[in-house]
């Protein structure tokens, strides 16, 4: 069951919908809402890339980037709110095999056009801040490389995995450890 703040925000959120417009003209109801996403990021959300092998790529590996939020079922409505706002992304169910009652929900934005021109102007308006702000800086830094095609080269792979381990759980990357890479 959603809880009464979750209603509150879907039903005001909704209210300020027509037919034709995503928002309200409104700039107060939209900055309310922008606010609310960026703080809701900033505790349920995550900027995440990954160097999956890939053979159909001259390298033979695939940078996979994605901004993702993910919820248990009972607060889809929360993340078809957020879909709606950023007009970008898909809502996919992670169906659990587990002894949990509910599967999850996640909001994924994996293009890189709509990382570029949706979400990273957003969070660079509306301020993250928690440690994810530093994620998001990263994050930035690595879908900056991959419009300059920097991603196309050995280096800049490197460059990009280097990042991608400073960030999140600070993990070390698989592609530096891989045989394939270290040639």
């Amino acid at each position: 069951m959603l809880e009464s703040w979750q209603i509150n925000i879907i039903l005001w959120y909704n209210s300020t919908i027509d037919k034709n417009k995503i928002m309200s003209d409104n700039q107060q109801e939209r900055l309310r809402i922008d606010n609310w996403i960026a703080g809701f990021t900033d505790g349920e959300g995550c900027f995440s890339v990954s160097i999956i092998k890939n053979s159909t790529t001259k390298s033979g590996w695939q940078i996979f980037p994605e901004f993702v939020i993910t919820q248990g079922e009972k607060s889809l409505p929360i993340l078809e709110t957020i879909k709606k706002r950023f007009k970008c992304g898909k809502i996919y169910v992670n169906r659990r095999k587990d002894n949990h009652k509910e599967n999850l929900h996640r909001y994924c934005v994996r293009s890189i056009g709509e990382l570029s021109d949706i979400i990273i102007p957003f969070f660079i308006k509306n301020k993250l801040r928690t440690a994810k702000a530093d994620d998001f800086k990263k994050f930035t830094r690595i879908i900056n490389k991959i419009k300059n095609h920097k991603h196309l080269t050995a280096k800049g792979m490197r460059d990009i995995a280097r990042i991608i381990e400073q960030m999140n759980r600070k993990r070390p990357a698989r592609f530096l450890e891989s045989s394939e890479t270290t040639r």
